[in-house]
This record gives C-alpha cells, structure tokens and sequence, in this order.
C-alpha cells in the first residue's frame, strides 16, 4: 500500500510521537549512538535481522510475543513478579526496543554490554509460583522458551505484514541471526532455521498453560492497554491482528476469540493498513537512522 508523501509536518509529527514513546526519552541519543558509533556489528547490512526489526510489522509481532510467553506458568510468574509492566509498561517496551535496537545496529561492544545487563538482571530473579514451584529467570529452558516464542512471533508478523518478507533462505537466515544474540544472553544451543525452531517450539508444548496471572496480562494488554483514548482504535487493531498471530491452541489456552473469516475479510486487511502508515510515519527517522551511520 501506497501512502502520500506530500504530508511531510503530520508525517514528521506522528513519526516522533510513535518513536518516543518507543525508545523513551534518550531515544535520540541511543539512535545516534546506535547507527553512528564506529567499530564492526554483529550483523552486516544485508542480514535477515535488519530487515526484520526495522520493519513496522514489529508492532504485532512484539505484542503477539508477550501474549505466547506468558503461556509458560514460570516465566509469566517471573514477568508478574518482577517486570512491572503494569506499573510502568512504556519503560519496559522501551528498555526492550532499545535492547532490540543495540543487538541489531550497534557496535559489537555495545551489544554484548547490553546482553551482559539483561543477564546481570536474569541472575537477580527468582521465586516461587502461586503453586510453589521454584523459578529462576537465568534458567537455560526457561530462557529458551522466551527466545523461542519472541523468534517465531516476530518471524511470523514479518511474513505476514513486513514490507519485503523473506525467502526460505532469508528466514532460516533471521533464525540463525537470533540464535547470535540469544547464545549471549545465555540460551544453549538456540535453533538456528526455522524447522528447528519449529521442533523447539513443539518440545515445550507440554509445559505451557495458561494461568490465571497469564489471562490477567493478556486482559490487560488487549482490553486495557496504556494508549491515549485517540490511539484506542490503532492500537485495536495492533491487538486483534497479535491474536491472529497466534497458534488456536493458545488463543483456546488464553480465551481469546477467533473467527477466521472476519480475520481474512477485515483484521489482516486492516492490519496491513496500520502497518503500512506506521512504517509512512516513521520512515524519516529510519532515514535519519541511516545517515547517521
């Protein structure tokens, strides 16, 4: 879908509210450190991960993402325990965004400091679920099943919504690059293709449920979301097209709705528009972005 180019203030002006909301307020500085600092990246150029998380389709992947994690009992205990997205969601998305954006973009030295915070953090949680079974956030399975979930749901919103989805190869390609970033963080041998990452994403089936905080959270992220009243409609959108993302098994699991043909007729249709004038708004900073490196 084409969009005009001839609305530069209202481009500009909708661009930066997404993108500081996003990246919080030292986005500016992060994004002009992350694209201009010297020194060798993780991933070149023509790497399947650029495409990926510079794409606007990221929007549904990453709400898609959270609704999947919270179906293992440990790790949604852990989030309910101690993320605080509840009390600060925006300061979560943006440490996550600019995470994202380090291991992506930045310098070598930049992303391994990042995934050596995340870490540091991961070693400091731990506790019991509501049943009284033990958790730890630096768990190797338990970190597995994050990366997992992310990786798929970010593929798959991509394929779906991204401007340039991938080949075979180029998604086996975006696989391989998150397995770079999760082998940081402490993942044991992530799945590098995307059969892979389907066999790893079956293997945990029988441990993934949803529990009463999980409902809780997806209540929350869907139904009462921290968007302004005007953003309601957009974000609607955002959210029933993260549903339709989503395996039937967990949308039964979470009780989430489903009706495959108003997801055809109208939640994908409109779920392309939105990504499209997201992507037309942010567009001038994703030029700015690039410049600078």
């Amino acid at each position: 879908m084409r969009l005009p180019t001839d609305l530069g203030p209202v481009r500009e002006r909708v661009g930066e509210a997404i993108f500081s909301r996003v990246a919080g307020p030292e986005g500016p500085a992060n994004r002009a450190h992350i694209h201009g600092a010297p020194g060798p990246r993780w991933f070149g150029p023509d790497r399947p991960v650029r495409r990926v998380h510079g794409d606007a389709a990221m929007f549904t992947g990453g709400l898609a993402a959270l609704l999947l994690q919270s179906l293992h009992p440990l790790a949604m205990a852990a989030v309910a325990a101690h993320s605080g997205f509840r009390g600060d969601p925006w300061g979560r998305l943006q440490r996550t965004s600019t995470f994202l954006a380090v291991t992506t973009y930045g310098p070598a030295d930049s992303a391994r400091q990042a995934c050596e915070r995340v870490r540091a953090v991961h070693d400091q949680v731990r506790g019991r679920t509501a049943e009284g079974q033990a958790y730890r956030a630096a768990d190797p399975h338990l970190l597995g099943w994050v990366h997992v979930a992310e990786t798929d749901c970010f593929l798959r919103a991509h394929q779906r919504y991204g401007a340039q989805p991938l080949d075979a190869a180029g998604c086996d390609g975006y696989v391989a690059d998150m397995a770079r970033i999760a082998t940081e963080l402490g993942v044991p041998d992530p799945p590098t293709d995307r059969a892979g990452l389907a066999r790893r994403l079956a293997a945990y089936r029988g441990e993934l449920r949803a529990t009463p905080a999980a409902r809780d959270a997806a209540r929350f992220l869907l139904l009462r979301p921290p968007v302004p009243w005007l953003a309601r409609p957009m974000y609607a959108v955002l959210a029933a097209n993260a549903v339709s993302l989503l395996p039937t098994w967990a949308c039964r699991e979470l009780r989430l709705p489903r009706i495959p043909v108003a997801e055809e007729l109208c939640v994908r249709p409109l779920g392309a528009a939105m990504t499209a004038g997201i992507r037309w708004a942010m567009a001038p900073a994703r030029e700015r972005a690039r410049s600078d490196g």
